[in-house]
This record gives C-alpha cells, structure tokens and sequence, in this order.
C-alpha cells in the first residue's frame, strides 16, 4: 500500500532550545530545593541518603543513592504517599529520570492536595 505524500505526519523537530534540564545529572539540588522551601522535616544520612517528611507527615520523599536495596530496584528516588481517601501508594524513580522531573511531579502532587 502506497500512501500519499500529505496524509503522513509531518516530523517535528523542537528549535535548537536549551534541553540539558532532560538529562540526568544524579544532583539531588532540585528536588531538595523544594522540600527546603516548603518547610519539610529533613533527615541527611551519613551514607549520603536524604529522607523528608511532609509537614502534615503524610508524604515521605526518600533520595537513596546509598541504599543497597534501592539500588538492587533500580531506584534512587522514593515517594509514598498515605491518602487521606484510599490506599497508601508509592511512586519510585531510577537513576536516569532527571532531578527537575521529581521536583515537578512533588510539585504537581503537593498542588493537588
């Protein structure tokens, strides 16, 4: 089967913008930026992982670059979260999803609480 020409999707290129934010740099800076701004209680590990907990201790965030059980998931960031409605959930992050994409999902979950 031959299809024309102008009925197949044009290919799209983004314009030559900055995108180095789509990379991951393993730097925990964004996410902990937030938690720090938004007042939650914040324990550093002195094999380097950090645990923070919602001021209303509903929300826990854990960022576990040291942790062998993490890491033997393919984890580095950790998200639990207890609904007031509902079950507990946990959403988990690896090492190749960019710092600035958690930042934005705990940003978009906090919003919506």
């Amino acid at each position: 089967m031959n299809a024309c020409s102008t009925l197949l999707p044009a290919i799209v290129r983004p314009a030559g913008e900055y995108r180095g934010w789509l990379s991951s740099d393993h730097s925990a800076t964004p996410v902990l930026g937030l938690l720090d701004s938004l007042g939650w209680a914040r324990v550093d590990t002195p094999e380097a992982n950090v645990h923070a907990t919602s001021p209303d201790g509903s929300v826990y965030i854990g960022w576990l670059p040291e942790d062998p059980a993490a890491w033997g998931r393919k984890i580095v960031w950790q998200v639990r979260v207890q609904a007031d409605e509902g079950a507990p959930w946990t959403q988990e992050f690896g090492p190749d999803t960019p710092a600035e994409a958690v930042a934005g999902f705990i940003a978009a979950l906090i919003a919506h609480r």
